[in-house]
């Protein structure tokens, strides 16, 4: 039997110092040493992965994303509304949007929490942590269950995001 995991994500960037400083600044990835490469690329540190940052004139995909854990949700939700070239996605599947100017943060059957953004090369990126009832609601003001989302039942495997925990 095969074993795989991730070592990495690529992305792409209009411009790799805006989304590297993006990156850094709201989830506290560091620079790591990166190999020349015919095009401008950073990798970045990001837990045991690593997230490359690869500066090209391609569009990111519309739908395709990529899932951060992280520890303090709160605070990365904070400095994502903080960047001025960062923007949250309403999933348009719920009838949900921002609530008094709150944008959305979901909460699936399991109690795991989600919001999606788009850095600023527009790529999409799933903001996940795995307790709803541990965040501060002062904070984190418009939580919206998912309802689209059926949790199995009976002796159906639970779904959740996190497989280690």
């Amino acid at each position: 039997m095969v074993v795989s995991r991730y070592t990495h994500v690529s992305i792409v960037a209009a411009d790799l110092e805006e989304s590297v400083g993006f990156y850094e600044s709201v989830f506290g990835m560091e620079r790591i040493p990166t190999p020349a490469f015919d095009e401008r690329i950073q990798w970045l540190e990001c837990g045991d992965k690593q997230l490359h940052i690869v500066e090209r004139d391609d569009e990111p995909p519309a739908f395709n994303h990529h899932a951060l854990h992280v520890d303090d949700f709160e605070a990365v939700y904070g400095a994502i509304r903080e960047h001025d070239s960062a923007e949250f996605e309403v999933l348009p599947q719920i009838e949900t949007a921002f609530v008094d100017g709150e944008p959305p943060v979901y909460v699936l059957p399991s109690g795991e929490v989600q919001c999606y953004v788009r850095d600023p090369a527009g790529n999409l990126v799933e903001v996940n942590a795995p307790d709803a009832d541990a965040l501060d609601e002062s904070a984190v003001r418009n939580l919206i269950e998912r309802a689209d989302v059926e949790w199995p039942s009976g002796d159906d495997e639970p779904a959740p995001i996190y497989l280690d925990e």
